[in-house]
């Protein structure tokens, strides 16, 4: 079968509202620096009024994924819900316009389409309030078998296993995948996420439903329960097909089998927003993986990427990947 796609993604469509904040700010809306929590519309507008001026950008973590794909160069396609609104017009606009396939049909009734009101404290780091909104009305009627069947890899963001009727999409779209013979990819997005569905994380991957599992340092470490990362990470290579370990300025570890892959991080000048590091190394590395120039070079595409992300606001390039990685003799 001929692919039409390298990654299909499979996320929360939503719409950022990024604002810079100090410590205090945090404290006093009560929130745990560096966690994504799950908000209502009533405290979405509660923060975003006590919020400063804001930045708004398309994201979600699987979206933000795909539009570093296309950057890259590769074909990439989303899948996610939003509600014909404004907000829901700003992020199919927005997606489309970095080349990534999306043809979810918006909810006509329901919630608003989610936001993020993201806060960034002076050392980039980001703390997320998330209202999920029409994300909620994601279910296996929008998981297009065609379009999963042309998809070299389906990428699933754990951040989706918190709507109710997504994990039913979630496993659809793995079974299409396989079905097919094409390979799935799994992001565990947050360490809140992997404490919240730890167990039903591990049994997918001991099931063999992930090919390729990506998580940062802290995710690996709660999965296992425990703060030594070589422990989790040997953990993990019992449990995982084949892995990606982001550990920032540690750089990156790609495992699987017995074979241990370790890159540096790319250099930067200035942390500016950690907002969508992850998504970014997940772009390249599977852009990478997908065009057959193996591990080594693929995560090193990935280092380029979230380096690249980090010293601006927001979570998508604002130049082209491609550009990036010929500059750095990577392509």
């Amino acid at each position: 079968m001929i692919s039409e796609f390298d990654v299909l993604a499979l996320g929360n469509a939503i719409v950022d509202v990024i604002a810079r904040a100090e410590e205090d700010f945090l404290v006093a809306q009560k929130v745990a620096k560096g966690s994504m929590t799950l908000i209502d519309e009533a405290r979405a507008e509660a923060i975003y009024a006590a919020m400063g001026p804001a930045t708004i950008i398309s994201g979600g973590s699987a979206a933000n994924t795909a539009a570093g794909i296309a950057s890259f160069g590769g074909k990439a396609a989303f899948i996610g819900k939003v509600k014909a609104d404004p907000v829901g017009d700003i992020f199919a606009h927005d997606i489309i316009r970095t080349g990534v396939a999306f043809g979810t049909s918006a909810a006509i009734e329901g919630p608003a389409t989610a936001r993020s009101f993201i806060l960034v404290t002076p050392d980039g780091e980001r703390t997320m309030n998330t209202y999920l909104g029409a994300c909620l009305n994601l279910t296996e009627a929008d998981i297009d078998p065609a379009t999963v069947a042309k998809a070299k890899v389906t990428y699933l963001e754990g951040y989706l296993w918190d709507p109710p009727h997504a994990k039913d999409a979630f496993r659809k779209a793995a079974r299409i995948a396989h079905e097919a013979r094409r390979e799935v990819a799994l992001t565990f997005s947050d360490s809140f996420c992997v404490d919240r569905y730890r167990g039903e994380f591990r049994e997918m991957l001991r099931e063999r439903m992930v090919d390729i599992v990506f998580a940062n340092e802290h995710e690996l470490k709660s999965l296992y329960e425990t703060g030594d990362f070589d422990s989790a990470l040997m953990a993990l290579r019992g449990e995982a097909k084949r892995a990606v370990v982001t550990r920032s300025e540690k750089g990156a570890v790609v495992i699987e089998d017995r074979l241990t892959i370790e890159i540096p991080a790319a250099p930067i000048e200035r942390l500016v927003d950690a907002t969508g590091a992850g998504d970014a190394f997940a772009a390249g590395f599977l852009f990478g993986y997908t065009q057959g120039l193996g591990y080594r070079k693929a995560a090193q595409l990935g280092a380029l990427a979230a380096a690249h992300v980090i010293q601006k606001i927001g979570a998508r390039p604002d130049r082209a990947l491609k550009d990036l990685a010929a500059e750095a003799g990577l392509l």
